[in-house]
């Protein structure tokens, strides 16, 4: 049985939504530019964005660059077998939705209450063929069947950090499971200086899958400040060129590493496994003012 309206301590207003979910206060504040498009909040860090009028419209950087790698996981108009881990408000399974229209997609979001506000206040587009699973997300991959997805998705923070059980060659594995030969990881990985946890992810990455790419900011890059980081990888060629031209013309431009100058990246850096994983670093208060 679900939690009561009174207990879910909701609250409504012309200024947003409020409520307690498992992960802290989520908040849904409009977006005073787009007329039904909305910020999801999670204790004050910045989760999603959603446009109810144009789900194509993906205004966080890191989101944007997912949906550069969902744009180029096959070609346009073919459908996808997309699996989500972390769902927010369901930004990029509904991208997915409006660019591959009837593409099947499984969505694993532990945080129960979180996705039934989403779902009661940001409603998903008819017809999307999206599954969502509540439950950890190793778990709910787990139960993916070998070689299903055309594409693994992982963004996954709790409390601003991502699980260290998802950080490790032991859950690239699971990722490598169910993933069709020729498909692609992408992951959202957070990370200031002195960038050991992205490079290390990096090197985890490196002993599970042939092909790498990472977008980020060139100052994220150069361990200037804190910040996103978008982590590509397959087992055939990447579309790299494409790749860059799209993140150079975004609104905020990213940088492409790839090869040599990726792997020099990691200095060094050794794979992470299960047994020695951590959380990523928690972020700079000063990130979310």
């Amino acid at each position: 049985m679900g939690k009561s309206r009174s207990s879910r301590r909701a609250s409504a207003a012309a200024d947003g939504v409020a409520e307690t979910v498992d992960g802290g206060l989520a908040q849904l504040i409009p977006d005073r530019d787009r007329a039904r498009a909305w910020t999801l909040l999670i204790d004050g860090a910045p989760q999603s964005h959603v446009d109810l009028d144009d789900p194509a419209y993906l205004s966080f950087d890191y989101q944007r660059r997912l949906g550069h790698v969902i744009d180029l996981a096959a070609p346009p108009g073919k459908l996808l077998n997309a699996v989500h881990l972390g769902g927010g408000a369901l930004t990029l399974a509904r991208y997915v939705a409006v660019t591959r229209p009837r593409s099947t997609q499984q969505v694993v979001e532990r945080d129960a209450p979180l996705v039934q506000l989403v779902r009661r206040e940001l409603p998903l587009p008819p017809n999307a063929r999206i599954r969502v699973r509540s439950t950890d997300a190793r778990e709910g991959l787990a139960k993916v069947p070998d070689g299903w997805a055309d594409l693994v998705i992982a963004d996954v923070f709790s409390g601003a950090r991502t699980p260290a059980h998802l950080t490790s060659t032991e859950f690239l594995d699971e990722v490598r499971r169910a993933l069709r030969p020729g498909g692609l990881y992408a992951a959202n990985l957070a990370d200031g200086p002195p960038l050991a946890h992205l490079r290390g992810q990096i090197a985890t990455a490196a002993a599970r899958f042939a092909e790498l790419a990472l977008i980020a900011d060139a100052a994220v890059l150069r361990g200037k400040r804190f910040g996103n980081a978008v982590l590509v990888a397959g087992d055939l060629p990447l579309p790299v060129a494409e790749l860059t031209r799209r993140s150079a013309s975004d609104p905020h431009s990213g940088r492409v590493e790839h090869g040599r100058p990726l792997t020099d990246f990691t200095g060094g850096a050794v794979p992470v496994t299960d047994a020695a994983a951590v959380d990523s670093p928690a972020p700079p208060a000063s990130v979310f003012r």
